[in-house]
């Protein structure tokens, strides 16, 4: 059974959240405050974090890098009540997986933390190409000798397209097996971890030459 927590401070938000993932079979903890969301995810590490930015006691941007710091494999969820790309940019900046923005339906985020928790799918063999070398095993990348440091979305994406290197991976299917197999809609998140991941193996966005974006079908890792 995989154990959520949930840091948030609104109760309305909380209770029927909670029902609904004790539902879905997760054991589930919740608490009101940056700081306890720290010590907690500390303590007992979670197998996701359900972040809200605006929390008291300490910001959800710093409990987010917090535990990212501390617990690089642990996948987070920020809620925002701000649809602003720089807040969400700030969030995935800060170590988040993806993002839910408020007011949500149920639904869509119970989709978002099955995306997030789904491990597994792909074969776990290491694959290199271009200089960088995924091992889906260990969950640990590497360039030209140079260990990655990748938040867990940032090394499924670059798993899916080392793997199929030399190959156009489609947007759609991106979407689907990296977030949520029943994806259907925008792909910004996908775009904002491309940006991130781009500038961690050093690609410059304007003229790569590891991850190229093939114009209207998807992208193409450099073989």
């Amino acid at each position: 059974m995989a154990r959520l927590l949930i840091a948030e401070d609104d109760a309305g938000i909380i209770e029927p959240l909670s029902r609904a993932l004790v539902r879905e079979g997760y054991e589930v903890e919740a608490v009101g405050d940056g700081r306890d969301a720290v010590a907690r995810a500390a303590g007992q590490p979670p197998d996701l974090l359900i972040l809200d930015i605006g929390l008291p006691g300490l910001d959800g941007l710093e409990v987010c890098r917090r535990v990212r710091e501390a617990l690089p494999s642990v996948p987070i969820l920020i809620l925002t009540a701000r649809d602003e790309e720089l807040d969400l940019v700030e969030g995935l900046d800060a170590g988040a997986d993806d993002y839910v923005v408020k007011p949500f339906r149920v639904a869509e985020l119970l989709a978002r933390v099955r995306a997030l928790l789904r491990r597994g799918g792909r074969e776990q063999v290491s694959t290199e190409a271009g200089g960088v070398r995924v091992d889906p095993a260990s969950r640990r990348a590497w360039q030209d000798g140079r260990e990655l440091d990748l938040t867990p979305k940032e090394f499924d994406l670059l798993t899916l397209l080392v793997g199929e290197a030399g190959t156009v991976v489609r947007r759609e299917r991106i979407m689907r097996e990296v977030w949520d197999e029943n994806w259907f809609g925008s792909t910004k998140t996908l775009d904002m971890h491309l940006s991130w991941l781009r500038r961690k193996l050093g690609d410059d966005a304007s003229d790569p030459r590891l991850i190229v974006t093939v114009r209207g079908v998807g992208l193409r890792f450099e073989a």
